[in-house]
């Protein structure tokens, strides 16, 4: 399990080091694992972070220790999930944007079901898949909440090792602020990642 420690760290050097992780959520009896294959940094001074203005009722998680979540909702329709990086009281996180799941939930609706690997390819899809909502927010990131964080397997790290995956460094998606900061990393040609 990923312990609040190692998310103590540069929110720039956490978001890489995030794919090829696996996100876990135990729902309705089942554990559900989804590889992280997409993520987007927000960092201490950055425009486009929601803690940039300071600490609010709605961002507080954000201000939490390391290893926490912060969900918000936006658009009125949408949730995303969020891990809390860096030192308490800094405002910073890493957007887990897509994973792919080993299995889809049991009792999923058949709309939902026939998209396949592409059925978390997003935040929005993320969460919804996952029943991840503000419920969610501010908790530790440990089994006994039903949400963690796992490290790599070995045999993707040796994959990244010998370049068999690749992640790729790119500009964050559907900002008015900030878009030309290239903290933005995706597994190369994994069908999951969202669509840009």
């Amino acid at each position: 399990m990923i312990s609040a420690e190692w998310c103590d760290r540069n929110t720039l050097e956490v978001a890489p080091d995030l794919i090829g992780c696996t996100l876990v959520r135990q729902l309705n009896g089942e554990t559900l694992r989804g590889l992280i294959v997409e993520t987007e940094a927000y960092c201490p001074g950055d425009p486009a972070c929601h803690a940039y203005r300071g600490k609010t009722p709605s961002n507080a998680a954000m201000f939490g220790p390391p290893g926490h979540s912060y969900v918000y909702f936006i658009y009125g329709m949408y949730h995303c999930f969020n891990v809390v990086t860096e030192s308490l009281h800094t405002g910073s996180a890493v957007l887990i944007r897509a994973i792919e799941l080993d299995h889809l939930p049991t009792g999923l609706d058949a709309k939902y079901k026939k998209q396949g690997k592409r059925i978390a390819a997003g935040p929005g899809k993320l969460c919804r898949t996952l029943a991840i909502d503000r419920s969610q927010n501010g908790v530790a990131l440990q089994p006994g909440h039903q949400l963690w964080l796992e490290h790599r397997t070995s045999e993707f790290q040796a994959k990244l090792d010998r370049r068999q995956h690749t992640l790729v460094q790119t500009t964050r998606i559907g900002l008015s602020k900030a878009a030309e900061q290239p903290w933005r990393w995706y597994l190369k040609d994994h069908p999951s990642v969202s669509k840009t």
